[in-house]
This record gives C-alpha cells, structure tokens and sequence, in this order.
C-alpha cells in the first residue's frame, strides 16, 4: 500500500486544541453564515418576514447560505494552519494527482455495497429503524435547470470540499496525533455521523444517515491514509453526494 506519512512532530498543534478547534469551526462557521445572509437579505428587501422567507425557502437563498457556511469551514480552517504556522500538506492537502481521484471514484462501488450491507444487518437487529426516513437537506422549491445545477455545484462540489478538509483533514490529523489511527477514525467517524443525526428534521433524529456517514467516513479516512490526499476522499464524496442528488432531485426518489 502507497501511503504518506506525517510524523507527528509535523504537527504543531496540541491535539485537543486542534479537535476543539474543529468542532468549533463547524458551529461557528454555520452561525456566522446565518448572520452574513440575514444582515444581506434584510438589506435587499428591508423586511424581516421577506428576508427570512428568502434564506429559509428559496433556492437562491439556501445555495448562497450553503456556500457560504462552507466557505467559512474553509477559510478558518486554513487560517488556522496558518497561526499554527503549518502548511496545508500536513492535512492532506497535497497537489492533486489524477490517481487521488481515480481511487476516490473507483472505491465508491466499494462502499455502496459495504453500505447495503450494513442497513440490512442495522435493520434486522433493530426492526424500529426507520430506514426510508427522509433526510431534511433543504432545496425544497426548485424550479428550473439553472437551480438543479446550483443545487450540484452546492451539494456534489462545494460541500465534499469542505467537509473532507475540516473532518479528514484538521480532525482527523489532531486526532490522530494523539492516538492510533483507528481509534482517531473512529472518533472522527462517530463525530462526523453525529453531526448528520439532526438532518431528520422535526421526525426525530436521522439515524440511517448516522449509520450512513459513520461508514462513509471510514472510506474516506481509508483514502485519505492510502494516497496521502485529501483529493481522493473528496472524490469519493462528491460521487456519493452525486448519485444522492441525481437521486433525490432528478429522478424524485427518496
């Protein structure tokens, strides 16, 4: 197996600064995107009830939103590196190579099987599972081909992105300074499940996308360790996150 390797002294944070710093990275950047689109849509239509209609339910809205939580991930998570005086490398973010991709595509077969296979045995062990529960993502209103690509580019493209870098890379990396690396894949995986379980909206908890995430993040830290690239595991999630869309918003099956 071609692997890369940092040494842990690369690696020049305390590793429980780094885990904190993730975590709160997700929140904050979510809290501050929230506050940039309300300041902006309350300045275009100098209403309250209109601007939170136009965040909440439109297409537009929700996209420039989405982009922008993401972006913000992004943005502190490399401004981090930078106060940390580490360079983008030590989490994986390495100049891209065609075979990132082509394992990070190739393994996706892979893992839609391993994860057939895993709601089967979930379901047969707790017959209460709801399985066909629908996972609240938002977008609800589109209308058009111009709203079904920004959908893509915000789901398939943007979010993959963000997400590898702050949970495989910065999570993922202070984890694994601290502890072998399957117990740091197995925290980085519970606390990337755990932050899926609220996408079930006012029906409980999204428990089959816990289980879903948890294993997919196993995959992704798998790629992330076998190329030394963070290129290969956004791969592998964007093609999920490509199928889940070609899925939901084009064919309209849940």
């Amino acid at each position: 197996m071609e692997e890369i390797k940092k040494h842990k002294s690369e690696i020049k944070w305390n590793s429980v600064l780094g885990v904190f710093s993730a975590i709160f990275i997700f929140f904050a950047a979510q809290l501050l995107a929230a506050i940039w689109m309300y300041v902006f849509a309350l300045i275009r239509f100098g209403d309250d009830k209109q601007a939170s209609a136009w965040i909440s339910d439109s297409t537009l809205g929700q996209f420039f939103s989405l982009s922008l939580s993401s972006f913000t991930v992004i943005g502190l998570v490399l401004w981090f590196l930078w106060w940390k005086n580490s360079k983008p490398s030590v989490i994986g973010l390495v100049k891209p190579k065609i075979s990132h991709f082509f394992f990070g595509i190739a393994t996706a077969p892979v893992y839609f099987v391993f994860l057939l296979i895993v709601l089967a045995i979930a379901g047969a062990i707790f017959p209460s599972l709801n399985l066909d529960q629908k996972q609240e993502i938002g977008f609800d209103n589109v209308s058009g081909s111009l709203e079904l690509f920004l959908i893509f580019i915000g789901l398939a493209i943007i979010v993959p992105i963000a997400e590898e870098i702050l949970f495989r890379g910065l999570l993922y990396t202070s984890f694994k300074k601290a502890m072998p690396i399957f117990l740091a894949a197995l925290a980085t995986s519970l606390i990337f499940a755990a932050g899926h379980l609220p996408e079930g909206g006012d029906a409980g908890p999204l428990y089959v996308a816990g289980i879903d995430t948890f294993l997919l993040s196993f995959f992704l830290i798998f790629l992330r360790e076998k190329t030394g690239s963070l290129w290969s595991s956004i791969a592998l999630h964007a093609t999920k996150n490509s199928i889940a869309f070609l899925f939901v918003f084009v064919l309209k099956i849940q």
